[in-house]
């Protein structure tokens, strides 16, 4: 008689291999139920290590992975303007284990500025939290007898392109376009590789006015060598307080700023996601944060969902429109 002739052995062994049949698929089950997130996570800066936007990533993946519990580390992938990192997150798996720390730059203006990204900023990708913004303030040196926005406007429209604007990015070369649209004001421009370069200029009357950061003219600023006249923003702010908007000052509906939004690739479990903008959501809200992010020239403001989306289409129309319009080219 073989074992497999007896029922009873035949009957002990079916329920052993059941037994294990269950527990090895509890075992998966409980695996693949694992909270995430259940390993590191990386966030692809994609600009070069000691950048703005990569000491603000690096000081919120810091926080984020005290609060989660689990490491948050960045990688630096610079290149063609933000491109080849930014196209390398939205070719990774889509499970929560690689995001971007994208600006207005990747997300808002590199599709009207390059006609082969090799990604697509809304197909591609899932906003999960904008983590502030970065306003722009309009300067001139200490001693120009103009001090605001009505008298630069004024000043333009008397003699039309003789009055001049430094820029030194896409991003204030974009606020200086838009703010001779909206205000009539005919500056004329002039690109400067550096913001170093141009400062000296300015306050040595080679040039009369400059956009650019706050974090970058801040110093100066307050130095006494240079006077701002407005910020980009909608509203002033924490970054220059007492210093009116461009809008405040007389220009409706004026506003260009660049931003930071923690992206994931399209298709992310939404309780990834969820995970992640919550965890964020508390991590803006301590005031050790916001200290940090001021101090870096960016204005801390969370936004998560339907209302990020929002703004993120917005946002992409006005830097289309400006682009178009001032048919501004990279370099």
């Amino acid at each position: 008689m073989t074992p497999f002739s007896n029922p009873r052995r035949l009957t002990a062994r079916l329920l052993a291999r059941a037994a294990l049949l269950t527990l090895l698929t509890g075992v998966a089950a409980q695996s693949a139920a694992q909270p995430y997130p259940s390993k590191p996570v990386r966030i692809v800066v994609p600009y070069p290590a000691g950048q703005g936007t990569d000491v603000a990533t690096r000081y919120v993946a810091e926080q984020l992975s005290r609060a989660i519990g689990q490491n948050f580390v960045v990688e630096n992938r610079p290149g063609a303007g933000g491109n080849i990192g930014t196209q390398s997150v939205a070719r990774a798996p889509a499970d929560g284990y690689t995001l971007l720390m994208g600006t207005n730059g990747t997300h808002a203006a590199a599709p009207f500025l390059f006609p082969n990204l090799g990604f697509d900023p809304r197909a591609d990708f899932d906003a999960v939290a904008l983590i502030g913004i970065l306003p722009l303030t309009i300067v001139t040196a200490a001693a120009n007898p103009v001090d605001s926005v009505e008298k630069l406007v004024a000043a333009a429209r008397a003699k039309p392109d003789a009055i001049n604007m430094a820029f030194t990015t896409t991003t204030s070369r974009a606020a200086l376009e838009l703010f001779k649209q909206q205000a009539n004001a005919p500056v004329f421009g002039i690109a400067y590789k550096g913001s170093a370069q141009a400062i000296t200029d300015l306050v040595g009357g080679q040039v009369e006015y400059m956009v650019d950061t706050i974090a970058s003219l801040r110093t100066t600023v307050v130095g006494g060598k240079l006077k701002a006249l407005a910020v980009t923003s909608s509203a002033s702010g924490e970054l220059l307080p007492g210093v009116r908007s461009v809008a405040e000052q007389g220009v409706r509906g004026y506003e260009l700023t660049g931003w930071n939004v923690l992206y994931a690739p399209k298709g992310t479990p939404p309780e990834a996601v969820a995970v992640l903008a919550g965890a964020i959501g508390k991590v803006m809200a301590l005031a050790e944060t916001r200290q940090k992010l001021l101090q870096l020239g960016i204005e801390p403001r969370i936004m998560v969902g339907a209302e990020l989306n929002g703004f993120l289409a917005a946002e992409r129309d006005k830097w289309g429109q400006v682009i178009r319009s001032a048919k501004i080219t990279v370099e």
